[in-house]
């Protein structure tokens, strides 16, 4: 079975890959991509894989815009940060869903779905428009708070009053606007589906900020940009040149 990732996270693209490959050994994972353009460049330059596992976002736009102008006759399976709103638009068709941080039992269950609908004989194109309305015309509630320890304490913070959140060997913090690090037990992966994309942003695997955490922003070599963020941060806050057109929109929006 060929297989074909497209993901823009590099350790999420790692983390499926090695879950594909325990699940189905028999699987070859040709290509692992992370924009919309490199996408539809291999499709138009390889055959097509017995299965696509798609994230809804990738670097350059949404993944839709693929199968709107490349059909597809493989099964799918779309990854997601999102709640649980979409489940009537991934279940048309031959095509499943997950979300993320993925879950090997959920991804096991999703290839036994895909390999009893194809023994069914059970193929039909993609129905993008239908599975766009859904996403469209559903409203998806973030958290409001977090619940942290503090000292001997579990104390809830408001989101608002969050700077940014940070990975540090294994484990993620939290940083208010007060210059409070605090431990939460969500990794970065999944704390990408609780909070507000229009507030927050994923700046590279490391940091997602607040939109009034940036303080400045430098032009940096190979069209990349580094942040300077209040709080200030420990770290160099760099963002790559294929996300900084994105990370520009995103101011702008």
């Amino acid at each position: 079975m060929r297989v074909v990732v497209f993901e823009d996270e590099k350790l999420a693209s790692e983390r499926l890959i090695e879950l594909i490959q325990e699940l189905k050994p028999q699987a070859e994972v040709v290509a692992s991509l992370k924009s919309v353009e490199a996408a539809l460049l291999w499709l138009d330059n390889n055959p097509e894989p017995d299965l696509l596992v798609s994230d809804i976002q990738l670097l350059d736009g949404s993944s839709f815009e693929i199968f709107e102008q490349k059909p597809i006759k493989c099964p799918v399976i779309f990854t997601t940060a999102y709640n649980e709103y979409a489940i009537k638009a991934f279940e048309v068709n031959s095509v499943d869903y997950l979300l993320k941080p993925i879950q090997k039992e959920k991804l096991a269950n999703a290839l036994l779905k895909l390999e009893e609908r194809q023994a069914e004989a059970v193929v039909s194109p993609l129905d993008i428009d239908q599975i766009r309305q859904v996403i469209q015309g559903t409203s998806v509630e973030y958290k409001s708070r977090f619940l942290v320890k503090f000292g001997q304490r579990i104390k809830a913070i408001p989101v608002e009053q969050i700077a940014y959140f940070f990975s540090q060997d294994k484990l993620t913090y939290l940083v208010t606007f007060e210059g409070k690090k605090l431990p939460l037990d969500q990794p970065l992966e999944e704390l990408e589906g609780l909070i507000n994309p229009k507030n927050y942003f994923r700046v590279n695997r490391k940091y997602i900020v607040h939109f009034d955490a940036v303080s400045d922003i430098h032009p940096y070599f190979k069209g990349r940009v580094k942040l300077q963020l209040e709080p200030d941060a420990q770290d160099d806050i760099v963002i790559s040149s294929e996300k900084t057109p994105l990370f520009k929109q995103w101011l702008d929006s």
